[in-house]
């Protein structure tokens, strides 16, 4: 346990079976970055973008559903888009009332996933900041269960499922790129491996929430700019992350909107995945060469994400 911190590797090894119903164990897809005009190197691409719901987020939804005691009015939560579609997702699947906040910034695409499973949408704010406040409000008044996107125990243990699957589909592996926004998702997988392999977090340069906090040495304000703004700009990483990435986190990499476009292009046009820019972000690092592994490295990427459409990239 790290300073009192509760998200520990028994913790999400005692979850994981019992989400395991409700989520998908995803695939891995091995490449040779010479198909993607790169020196040629062998790179494992974990497709948590085919996650019930688009996205990892799945995890952490279902875990605080089936931790957590939900009242008659049900679940609220505040999202970019992905964690909305989550926890609608899991609400659904369970029998919950689901109310989602999501601001403006939100792609159709999300909407589009939130409204079909059925819960009340709420669009407003310019940013998840906003969309935020609006969540607590409504939680306030109504009674309804609130869940974080990222600053939650729950929600931490839940993405903290993603690692141990991770390791089990690559034993071997030395290094992981993750793609960082709020950090519950890197926090996760981080406090599962607990140091074992190299995690590097990659980051859009218009929203260094990490980046920005390692310099600080605490959460800080970042800004919130960038075409992953609706995924990767939360204004700042949780706390309850924040001393798992200090402990297990090796460095963030900040990338520019244009290699995330190039990230997701190449993935689409060479191998046919579908992402968004945030799930895209972390191939970016390793495209761009803003990442260069080592001889002989391991190195798998997190593709997190797909709620997006080919057709505008």
């Amino acid at each position: 346990m790290l300073n009192g911190n509760r998200i520990t590797r028994e913790r999400i090894a005692a979850m994981e079976p019992r989400i395991r119903r409700f989520v998908r164990h995803t695939p891995v897809l091995r490449v040779d970055m010479a198909d993607f005009g790169r020196p040629p190197r062998a790179v494992d691409l974990k497709l948590e973008c085919l996650q019930h719901s688009g996205s990892f987020k799945a995890r952490g939804a279902f875990t605080n559903l089936l931790e957590r005691p939900v009242p008659a009015a049900g679940v609220v939560a505040a999202s970019g888009g992905n964690h909305g579609a989550a926890v609608a997702y899991a609400a659904m699947r369970l029998g919950h009332k689901a109310t989602i906040f999501v601001p403006e910034v939100s792609p159709p695409a999300k909407l589009e996933r939130i409204r079909g499973y059925g819960a009340e949408l709420v669009v407003g704010g310019a940013r998840y900041a906003e969309a935020l406040a609006s969540s607590e409000s409504f939680a306030e008044k109504s009674g309804a269960l609130q869940i974080h996107a990222f600053n939650q125990e729950e929600t931490l243990v839940g993405q903290g499922t993603l690692g141990l699957e991770i390791e089990a589909d690559l034993p071997e592996l030395d290094t992981l790129l993750v793609a960082v926004g709020g950090g519950g998702l890197i926090g996760g997988i981080a406090a599962w491996f607990a140091g074992r392999i190299r995690i590097i977090a990659v980051e859009p340069e218009g929203a260094p929430t990490l980046y920005r906090a390692f310099e600080a040495g605490r959460p800080v304000d970042a800004p919130t700019e960038g075409i992953a703004a609706d995924s990767l700009a939360p204004k700042r990483v949780g706390e309850m992350m924040f001393p798992i990435a200090e402990a297990f986190v090796e460095r963030s990499i900040l990338v520019s909107d244009d290699e995330i476009i190039a990230a997701q292009a190449a993935l689409w046009d060479r191998v046919r995945i579908i992402s968004e820019p945030g799930g895209a972000a972390a191939f970016a690092a390793l495209l761009s060469g803003r990442y260069a592994p080592a001889a002989g490295e391991r190195v798998a990427v997190l593709v997190c994400g797909a709620n997006a459409n080919p057709a505008k990239f």
